[in-house]
Order: C-alpha cells, then sequence, then structure tokens
C-alpha cells in the first residue's frame, strides 16, 4: 500500500465517491479514510474484500488445526482438505 496514494479525508470521498469507486474497480487495493487527520475506516472493492475474508478463514482453519493437533485430535488429509475447499467455497 503506497499511504501517500491511499488515504484520502472524508470530504474527499463524500465529494469524489463515484470517482474512487471507478478507480477503486479498476486498480484493486484498499483506501483508508480519515476524519480530523485521524484513520477512521477503510474502503475496498469487493475482490479484494472476499481474498481477504477468504485468507482469515484460512488462517482460522490453520490456528483451529495447531490446536487440534496439539490435543491429540488428528483426521486423514483428505477431509481436512475437503473441509477447506467446502468453507471456502472452492
Amino acid at each position: 500500500m503506497k499511504l501517500s496514494e491511499d488515504i484520502r479525508p472524508i470530504s474527499y470521498v463524500k465529494a469524489h465517491a463515484a470517482e474512487l469507486l471507478k478507480d477503486l474497480i479498476e486498480h484493486p487495493r484498499t483506501l483508508v479514510i480519515t476524519q480530523k487527520g485521524e484513520a477512521k475506516a477503510v474502503l475496498q472493492d469487493v475482490a479484494s474484500y472476499e481474498r481477504t475474508q477468504a485468507s482469515l478463514a484460512l488462517l482460522r482453519r490453520l490456528a483451529e488445526g495447531q490446536k487440534e493437533l496439539e490435543a491429540g485430535n488428528h483426521r486423514p488429509a483428505d477431509e481436512v482438505f475437503s473441509d477447506l475447499r467446502r468453507d471456502l467455497g472452492l
């Protein structure tokens, strides 16, 4: 993320919403929205958001798997990967 290019004050977002959305679709990334000079929110294209959510789901599953392994619970790998594909919608 290039902070100098990807931070916008809320007043800019309000005045240029349609332009920002078009640009986000053409150049997927995350914009940081500021209010009174402080970062308050992010604006992200849907495809990037979906990738982020899929990555988080995978990380959660890996963490759960690590806990299960440490607790002595084991499953065949094909079951685990089948569940991952199902959960990630693949």
